[in-house]
Protein backbone atom coordinates (compact mmCIF):
# COMPACT_ATOMS: atom_id res chain seq x y z
CA UNK A 1 0.00 0.00 0.00
CA UNK A 2 0.91 3.31 -0.14
CA UNK A 3 0.46 6.57 2.67
CA UNK A 4 1.17 9.96 2.59
CA UNK A 5 1.75 11.14 6.09
CA UNK A 6 1.89 14.29 7.40
CA UNK A 7 1.69 16.34 10.67
CA UNK A 8 0.82 20.10 12.03
CA UNK A 9 -1.08 21.58 9.67
CA UNK A 10 -2.21 23.87 12.30
CA UNK A 11 -5.12 25.53 10.44
CA UNK A 12 -3.43 26.84 7.22
CA UNK A 13 -6.04 26.72 4.54
CA UNK A 14 -3.25 27.39 2.36
CA UNK A 15 -1.04 24.21 3.42
CA UNK A 16 -3.96 22.10 3.44
CA UNK A 17 -4.79 22.83 0.42
CA UNK A 18 -1.64 21.84 -1.02
CA UNK A 19 -1.26 18.62 0.84
CA UNK A 20 -4.50 17.83 -0.53
CA UNK A 21 -3.11 18.37 -4.11
CA UNK A 22 -0.16 16.50 -3.16
CA UNK A 23 -2.23 13.29 -1.98
CA UNK A 24 -4.72 13.33 -4.40
CA UNK A 25 -1.40 13.52 -6.87
CA UNK A 26 0.21 10.74 -5.02
CA UNK A 27 -2.99 8.46 -5.57
CA UNK A 28 -2.13 7.24 -2.06
CA UNK A 29 -4.91 4.68 -0.90
CA UNK A 30 -4.77 6.58 3.09
CA UNK A 31 -3.23 10.06 4.52
CA UNK A 32 -2.58 9.45 7.82
CA UNK A 33 -2.59 13.11 9.68
CA UNK A 34 0.08 12.65 12.94
CA UNK A 35 -2.16 15.50 14.54
CA UNK A 36 -2.63 19.08 15.37
CA UNK A 37 -4.87 20.25 12.50
CA UNK A 38 -6.53 23.09 13.22
CA UNK A 39 -5.52 25.15 15.93
CA UNK A 40 -1.82 26.85 15.65
CA UNK A 41 -0.80 26.72 18.92
CA UNK A 42 0.51 29.22 21.82
CA UNK A 43 4.06 29.01 20.79
CA UNK A 44 3.85 29.29 17.21
CA UNK A 45 2.94 32.47 14.79
CA UNK A 46 -0.35 32.19 12.42
CA UNK A 47 0.28 30.42 9.88
CA UNK A 48 -0.37 31.41 6.48
CA UNK A 49 -3.89 31.93 5.78
CA UNK A 50 -4.75 30.62 9.16
CA UNK A 51 -8.32 29.82 8.84
CA UNK A 52 -9.94 26.45 10.51
CA UNK A 53 -12.88 26.16 9.12
CA UNK A 54 -11.32 26.42 5.60
CA UNK A 55 -9.13 24.00 6.48
CA UNK A 56 -11.48 21.84 8.12
CA UNK A 57 -13.56 21.53 4.85
CA UNK A 58 -9.97 20.53 2.71
CA UNK A 59 -9.55 17.59 5.50
CA UNK A 60 -13.31 16.56 5.51
CA UNK A 61 -13.09 16.51 2.00
CA UNK A 62 -11.27 13.83 2.26
CA UNK A 63 -12.54 12.25 5.17
CA UNK A 64 -12.90 8.77 3.57
CA UNK A 65 -9.28 8.48 3.33
CA UNK A 66 -7.91 9.68 6.44
CA UNK A 67 -6.71 7.97 9.30
CA UNK A 68 -5.65 10.28 12.29
CA UNK A 69 -3.94 10.69 15.54
CA UNK A 70 -4.59 13.27 18.39
CA UNK A 71 -1.81 16.02 18.62
CA UNK A 72 -1.34 18.72 21.52
CA UNK A 73 -3.08 21.13 19.89
CA UNK A 74 -6.55 19.00 19.11
CA UNK A 75 -9.29 19.84 21.07
CA UNK A 76 -12.89 17.94 21.77
CA UNK A 77 -14.47 21.20 19.98
CA UNK A 78 -12.49 20.46 16.70
CA UNK A 79 -14.58 16.99 16.63
CA UNK A 80 -17.52 19.42 16.02
CA UNK A 81 -16.21 20.81 12.49
CA UNK A 82 -14.40 17.74 11.28
CA UNK A 83 -16.21 14.59 10.04
CA UNK A 84 -13.73 11.64 10.77
CA UNK A 85 -11.87 10.57 14.24
CA UNK A 86 -9.43 12.38 15.76
CA UNK A 87 -9.25 10.89 19.22
CA UNK A 88 -6.68 8.15 18.91
CA UNK A 89 -3.35 8.27 20.81
CA UNK A 90 -1.07 6.23 17.99
CA UNK A 91 -2.08 3.89 14.68
CA UNK A 92 0.04 0.66 14.50
CA UNK A 93 1.00 0.15 10.64
CA UNK A 94 3.04 -3.60 9.84
CA UNK A 95 5.88 -3.28 7.45
CA UNK A 96 8.55 -4.93 5.84
CA UNK A 97 8.59 -7.13 9.11
CA UNK A 98 8.31 -3.81 11.12
CA UNK A 99 6.33 -2.00 13.43
CA UNK A 100 5.65 1.07 12.55
CA UNK A 101 3.90 3.40 15.79
CA UNK A 102 2.38 6.52 14.55
CA UNK A 103 1.83 9.40 16.98
CA UNK A 104 1.78 12.87 17.26
CA UNK A 105 4.92 13.13 19.43
CA UNK A 106 4.24 14.94 22.60
CA UNK A 107 4.06 11.49 24.13
CA UNK A 108 6.21 8.45 24.12
CA UNK A 109 4.07 5.50 23.30
CA UNK A 110 4.31 2.71 26.50
CA UNK A 111 4.38 -0.20 23.58
CA UNK A 112 7.67 0.80 21.89
CA UNK A 113 9.88 -2.34 21.83
CA UNK A 114 13.11 -3.11 20.18
CA UNK A 115 12.63 -3.12 16.43
CA UNK A 116 10.01 -0.43 16.32
CA UNK A 117 9.74 2.42 14.04
CA UNK A 118 8.67 5.45 15.99
CA UNK A 119 6.71 8.06 13.55
CA UNK A 120 5.51 11.33 14.28
CA UNK A 121 5.35 14.83 13.78
CA UNK A 122 5.12 17.32 16.75
CA UNK A 123 8.84 18.71 16.65
CA UNK A 124 8.47 20.00 13.03
CA UNK A 125 11.90 18.75 11.91
CA UNK A 126 12.01 16.07 9.59
CA UNK A 127 14.32 13.31 10.82
CA UNK A 128 15.48 10.03 10.84
CA UNK A 129 17.60 8.34 12.86
CA UNK A 130 18.42 4.87 14.43
CA UNK A 131 18.20 4.96 18.13
CA UNK A 132 18.32 2.67 21.33
CA UNK A 133 16.13 0.12 20.11
CA UNK A 134 14.65 1.86 17.43
CA UNK A 135 14.09 3.93 14.64
CA UNK A 136 12.82 7.39 14.98
CA UNK A 137 11.27 9.24 12.08
CA UNK A 138 9.76 12.79 11.76
CA UNK A 139 7.95 13.54 8.75
CA UNK A 140 8.37 17.55 10.07
CA UNK A 141 5.54 19.96 9.16
CA UNK A 142 2.96 21.18 6.85
CA UNK A 143 2.58 24.64 8.04
CA UNK A 144 5.10 25.63 10.37
CA UNK A 145 8.70 24.37 9.82
CA UNK A 146 10.93 24.63 12.30
CA UNK A 147 14.87 24.91 12.09
CA UNK A 148 15.33 25.99 8.34
CA UNK A 149 13.48 23.05 7.19
CA UNK A 150 11.01 22.44 4.39
CA UNK A 151 7.16 22.21 4.67
CA UNK A 152 7.26 18.56 4.60
CA UNK A 153 5.36 15.65 4.22
CA UNK A 154 5.98 11.58 3.70
CA UNK A 155 5.31 9.02 1.07
CA UNK A 156 5.68 5.54 2.23
CA UNK A 157 5.50 2.40 -0.27
CA UNK A 158 7.01 -0.65 -0.71
CA UNK A 159 8.65 -0.07 2.41
CA UNK A 160 10.49 3.54 1.32
CA UNK A 161 10.44 6.43 2.87
CA UNK A 162 10.21 9.44 0.33
CA UNK A 163 10.61 12.64 2.47
CA UNK A 164 8.87 15.69 0.29
CA UNK A 165 8.26 19.01 -0.20
CA UNK A 166 4.48 19.90 0.25
CA UNK A 167 4.98 23.18 -2.02
CA UNK A 168 6.63 21.39 -4.61
CA UNK A 169 6.46 17.54 -4.64
CA UNK A 170 10.12 16.83 -4.62
CA UNK A 171 11.61 14.20 -2.55
CA UNK A 172 14.61 15.82 -0.35
CA UNK A 173 15.11 12.76 1.10
CA UNK A 174 14.72 8.71 0.54
CA UNK A 175 14.86 6.18 3.56
CA UNK A 176 14.80 2.54 2.76
CA UNK A 177 12.81 0.49 6.05
CA UNK A 178 14.26 -2.65 5.05
CA UNK A 179 17.59 -2.04 5.36
CA UNK A 180 17.42 -1.31 9.00
CA UNK A 181 19.70 -2.80 11.48
CA UNK A 182 18.46 -6.42 13.10
CA UNK A 183 16.54 -6.01 15.96
CA UNK A 184 18.04 -9.11 17.72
Amino acid sequence: MKYVIASDIHGSAYYCGLLKERYLEERAEKLILLGDLLYHGARNALPREYSTLACADILNSLKEDILCVRGNCDSDVDTLVLEFPIGAEYCILPVCGRTLILTHGHRMPALLKKGDVLVNGHYHVPAFEEREGYTYVNCGSVSIPKENSRHSYLVLQDGMLYFKDVETGEIFCTENLQNLRSPC
